[in-house]
């Protein structure tokens, strides 16, 4: 929950240093300097590593003493720290080979519009809907929890509902504003993300939004939940519609997945994906997103498994609103808002970009031939490692 008010500690020089410099995460290990991660890079905050002393004192001040004792007991913490009325942070504290080490993410007090963000405006249809369910998906770091924010927030503004998270742990703190909002820490409010969306289900819920929907039993319920009328927003860590359907059928035991099939193709109401792109003059990141939205020809292919046809359906359906992933990385790079090779390597189909990389023609002749030797995978990491900024050692 919300920290309270609180004296300095040591550590909170460091975070105001990432505030000030729009980071997006500062990275703590025994043995190594201080880090942050600015506009994608991971670069030293100072020379000096980090001794066993400042980390069990930064660690301990931050998780508090009860929680500081678990930490001690099972070697790994999630928590909120909250720095000041303008920005708070999820803490991952852990053991690693040579000691301590904490991971800190950015969370903005203030919860940014779906305009700021730059994110299409055609997912606020998604809190229009009254049941259902809607997954925002992409890779750890990408931005999720702050889309579904932004979505929460619309909603919140929009609609006199009740809107439960359950999260892992709290991120974004919502106030009340047309709508009554529960906000859920899985570990301090409820045992587990399943517990959690079982109650909602008995909470005279509108909304429930499950932070992370990692394991069968949640799966299962949240499908159960949207099944009944409920709004569900979940997430999952794939980077397109086509591997979410999968992920999420996929998840049962083989002898389930034609009733799953049948339920996802029923509650399913969209798919927003999301990457984070370097900007190319370097000035930050750039979110960009695939966005499926259900129609009866996607609830068709839910059904009968034929999901390699949603890539035809995401192309088609642009006049419904409808994005795919690579075309929305083309876009950025006609407007030279991201560089070809920042695009090559986050798209899904890479013989689509290698041509664009003209800077190099060598690079692009031989991603193009690694990616016939492999059937259109990625080509070979020695290759990719070229067009990587080299990163400051500490």
């Amino acid at each position: 929950m919300p920290a309270v008010a609180h004296q300095r500690i040591l550590i909170d020089d460091l975070f105001d240093i990432i505030v000030q410099h729009n980071a997006s995460d500062l990275h703590l290990q025994e043995g190594q300097p201080p880090k942050m991660r600015l506009n994608g890079d991971i670069r030293p905050i100072r020379d000096g590593i980090l001794s066993h002393a400042e980390m069990e004192q930064m660690l301990s001040e931050v998780a508090g003493p009860r929680r500081w004792e678990a930490f001690v007991k099972k070697g790994d913490a999630d928590l909120a720290y909250e720095l000041n009325e303008d920005a708070r942070f999820r803490c991952n504290l852990h053991r690693h080979l040579h000691g301590l080490g904490g991971i800190f993410r950015l969370i903005p007090n203030k919860i940014a519009t779906i305009e700021q963000l730059g994110v299409p405006s055609v997912i606020k249809r998604f809190a229009n809907v009254r049941g259902g369910l809607v997954l925002v998906t992409g890779p750890t770091g990408s931005g999720k929890s702050t889309t579904l924010a932004a979505l929460v927030d619309y909603i919140n503004s929009s609609y006199a509902r009740h809107i439960i998270t359950i999260e892992e742990p709290i991120e974004f703190v919502h106030n009340n504003k047309l709508s009554i909002i529960t906000q859920r820490e899985v570990g301090e409010d409820t045992p587990s993300f399943s517990d959690g969306l079982r109650n909602a289900m008995r909470e005279d819920a509108d909304v429930v939004l499950v932070g992370e929907m990692r394991d069968l039993e949640t799966i299962s319920l949240a499908l159960t939940a949207a099944e009944t009328g409920l709004l569900v927003f979940g997430t999952l860590h794939t980077n397109n519609a086509r591997k979410t359907v999968d992920r999420m059928i996929d998840v049962f035991p083989s002898s389930q997945q034609p009733q799953v099939r049948t339920m996802l193709s029923a509650s399913l109401r969209g798919i927003v994906a999301q990457l984070l792109l370097k900007k190319a003059d370097g000035s930050g990141r750039l979110a960009v997103n695939e966005i499926l939205i259900a129609n009866n020809a996607v609830s068709s292919i839910i059904r009968e498994g034929a999901v390699e046809k949603l890539t035809d359906v995401l192309i088609s359906g642009r006049s419904e609103g409808m994005q795919f992933m690579d075309d929305a990385i083309m876009a950025l790079v006609n407007k030279k808002l991201v560089s070809p090779r920042e695009a090559y390597m986050k798209a899904i189909d890479k013989a689509r970009f290698a041509p664009l990389l003209k800077d190099d023609e060598e690079e692009a002749s031989g991603a193009m031939a690694a990616i016939a030797n492999n059937g259109g995978q990625p080509i070979p990491k020695p290759s990719i490692a070229k067009m990587v900024p080299r990163i400051a050692k500490g």
